[in-house]
């Protein structure tokens, strides 16, 4: 499988600094983060802090062009790769922790990169289940023709930044203070889409789309009425046709697109923590 070295390296990082005085022996499941489009990992160590004090491991990883793993900045060749780095990381994972339960978590792309990853019969049997906020279903371009002419806008320039695509002036939180520290972080790319990534949004979302009856693993996904970026009816709609036997969802009315950057974060982080509790308890 493919795989960005320095997203490795990104996650020891994350992992060192909350889980130094901590080994992973005592914890009764692990959550690997896959954080969403244009973040890295390391905003989530505020839920990463809550999850280990409920004895829950974490690990997490930046995809090629995000964070502090290597390539042009925003810019994503293929989701696939990232599909595929997420299936190597989770079978480390497991090799370095042989016995504990893991579960994914995705954030909006990332939630669409986890549950593509889960469709993948090897990776599903390795999983507890999965957790999904605000996952990229039905994503619709800014215009209509922008998904006739992407495929091949995606080839000839894929590194081109279309800013017609850009949603920046959308509310993702409700906090202030969030949304500054989300765009003021270097790490968080602020430009316009590329051609290429946004592209790859749509080919992994019509994909999805397409096979929500496929879907077996257990899942909990999460999603706020209010969000502009997603749609939260494609993820009621996930939750309608899937196959799985153990699936839950939540909307949260009024809330925005980063459900754990909300002011409620703490109550959302809960109520994945419950959920996989609830999972543990009846596998």
């Amino acid at each position: 499988m493919y795989r960005s070295t320095l997203a490795v390296a990104c996650h020891l990082f994350l992992v060192s600094e909350l889980l130094l005085q901590r080994p992973f022996s005592i914890f009764r499941g692990i959550l690997i983060i896959i954080h969403g489009l244009n973040e890295h990992s390391g905003r989530y160590s505020n839920f990463a802090k809550q999850l280990i004090s409920c004895n829950f491991g974490v690990y997490a990883m930046d995809w090629i062009g995000h964070g502090g793993s290597d390539g042009l900045h925003g810019y994503v060749p293929s989701l696939d790769h990232v599909v595929a780095d997420t299936g190597a990381f989770l079978e480390n994972v497991k090799l370095e922790n042989p016995g504990v339960p893991c579960f994914l978590f995705g954030h909006s792309t990332g939630g669409a990169v986890v549950l593509k990853a889960s469709l993948y019969p090897l990776i599903e049997e390795m999983l507890e289940g999965i957790i999904l906020t605000s996952p990229a279903l039905r994503v619709k371009p800014a215009h209509p023709i922008v998904a006739a002419v992407a495929p091949i806008f995606s080839l000839v320039a894929p590194r081109f930044q279309f800013k017609g695509a850009n949603k920046r002036g959308i509310p993702v939180s409700r906090d202030p203070a969030a949304l500054l520290a989300k765009y003021s972080d270097p790490l968080v790319y602020t430009g316009p889409i590329r051609v290429r990534t946004g592209h790859e949004i749509l080919r992994i979302s019509s994909y999805l789309t397409r096979n929500f009856k496929s879907i077996t693993v257990p899942f909990f996904v999460l999603h706020g009425t209010a969000d502009r970026v997603t749609d939260p009816k494609a993820s009621q709609d996930l939750y309608n046709e899937a196959a799985s036997k153990f699936k839950d969802i939540k909307l949260y009315e009024g809330f925005l697109h980063d459900l754990l950057f909300e002011p409620e974060r703490e109550d959302i982080a809960r109520d994945i923590i419950d959920w996989m509790e609830k999972r543990l308890s009846l596998a």
